[in-house]
């Protein structure tokens, strides 16, 4: 098969389909009718496999990721399913860091296209239906699962898994999921399934009593993540991090050492010990070398890139695909940490997102560099500009954000950092 079919295959998929990530709410479907459909016509993939079902506002990518690096470690077939894709679409859908083949993809395609003209699933339920079938076919161990929006009626809700995690609960997708945390909580809440452990990574006051709710009323096991592990920073570099790691006050772990920087990941890394936790009391043999390995190679194990990435030294380059109010506090609070003369703001989003919260706390001092991701939700550089200056931040509009790359590199002296966000897709177009 050429690499032409394949992408004959994706054009089809991204015209044919409504698209979240391009188009926005309108691709959203609010029930699971359609994933159902094409469960059935697949002959019920996802209820042959052993999953752990990840939802939240921020970090489920991170812990996804970083459960599956484990998972791989201890010898089990781990199926990845994430969402959205930085480079290349294959790297939604991956067995043990690899992704589904060219040829897997446009296969998948030709036998559901009946089904496609019958139900017009939207392109996130499609890849859902393709997951679920290459994992089956592929008969991984285990299958870690990352919601797409939401949770209660994510097309990924299909599924009874052995373990369900929730990160957190923060603002975004407001438009969809509601616009009070309690609201949000309850769509996240909605993966608790009955008689499934349920792993929340952090304590909020505003939502707990949501998450307790629901795992009453479904018998459903609930463990606080933090209230179990601390981890502990003890040494960090733009590309990896050590923790000490604390199991209910008690020193567990003297030095973990993560692949991945940012000291968000504190939090994530807390979860993932957790859910580990929870799978070994569960009956699953993952011990502590595997936990160990898994962390310290997250990223070669499973492909995973886009958080925190430093593209190069000198000046100092990073990309970050937070993109919500509580993700970009995160990134902030991080910047701050490092030195450098002048902050050179690569910068692009998208219309759906609280644009004026974000800016109001995007650094002043910086040179902004705005920009529009080449897909139709992304917002114009000059709107961007325009917003930006009710809050005396400063710069210059580019065409697209590799045109606002370059004059970034262009400007910047070697003692300066150059931070390239805003956005997934932001990320994507340099990456």
């Amino acid at each position: 098969m050429s690499h032409k079919a394949y992408q004959a295959t994706l054009d089809f998929l991204f015209s044919q389909l409504p698209m979240f990530q391009r188009v926005g709410a309108a691709a959203y479907k609010k029930d699971l009718s359609n994933t159902k459909a094409l469960c059935k016509y697949l002959d019920h993939p996802e209820k042959e496999l052993k999953c752990i079902h990840i939802a939240g506002t921020n970090g489920k990518g991170s812990t996804a990721h970083m459960l599956a690096a484990v998972l791989q470690s201890a010898g089990y077939k781990t199926g990845l399913y994430t969402s959205p894709h930085l480079r290349d679409f294959r790297e939604r859908i991956r067995i043990n860091g690899e992704m589904i083949s060219e040829q897997e993809v446009v296969s998948f395609t030709e036998q559901v296209k009946p089904l496609i003209e019958r139900v017009q699933p939207s392109f996130f339920e499609l890849t859902v239906g393709m997951a679920f079938d290459y994992f089956k076919r592929h008969a991984v161990d285990i299958a870690v699962i990352e919601t797409g929006l939401g949770g209660r009626l994510d097309s990924t809700n299909v599924i009874t898994p052995l373990l369900s995690v929730i990160t957190n609960i923060g603002f975004d997708h407001m438009d969809m999921l509601g616009d009070t945390l309690p609201l949000i909580a309850v769509e996240k809440a909605g993966i608790i399934k009955a008689d499934v452990p349920v792993i929340i990574g952090e304590k909020q006051e505003e939502v707990n009593a949501v998450f307790e709710k629901m795992a009453n009323e479904k018998r459903s096991l609930l463990k606080y993540a933090d209230q179990i592990f601390e981890a502990r920073p003890t040494s960090n570099t733009n590309s990896s991090q050590t923790f000490s790691i604390w199991k209910n006050k008690r020193l567990l772990y003297e030095a973990v050492r993560l692949d991945l920087a940012g000291n968000y990941q504190q939090k994530n890394l807390q979860t993932v010990l957790a859910s580990i936790d929870q799978l070994v009391n569960m009956g699953w043999v993952i011990e502590s070398e595997a936990i160990l390995t898994g962390l310290a190679h997250c990223c070669a194990l499973t492909g995973f890139a886009g958080r925190w990435t430093v593209l190069q030294e000198k000046p100092l380059t990073i990309a970050d695909t937070a993109h919500n109010l509580p993700g970009i506090e995160l990134m902030l609070a991080q910047l701050e940490q490092l030195s450098f003369d002048t902050l050179h703001f690569v910068i692009s989003m998208v219309k759906d997102k609280d644009i004026d919260k974000i800016i109001s706390i995007l650094p002043k001092k910086a040179i902004y560099y705005f920009s529009k991701s080449s897909i139709p939700r992304g917002l114009d550089a000059s709107i961007l500009a325009a917003q930006a200056a009710n809050y005396h931040l400063k710069g210059a509009e580019f065409a697209s954000v590799t045109e606002a790359f370059e004059a970034a590199k262009a400007a910047a002296k070697e003692s300066d950092l150059i931070f390239i966000g805003g956005s997934t897709f932001t990320v994507a177009e340099i990456i």
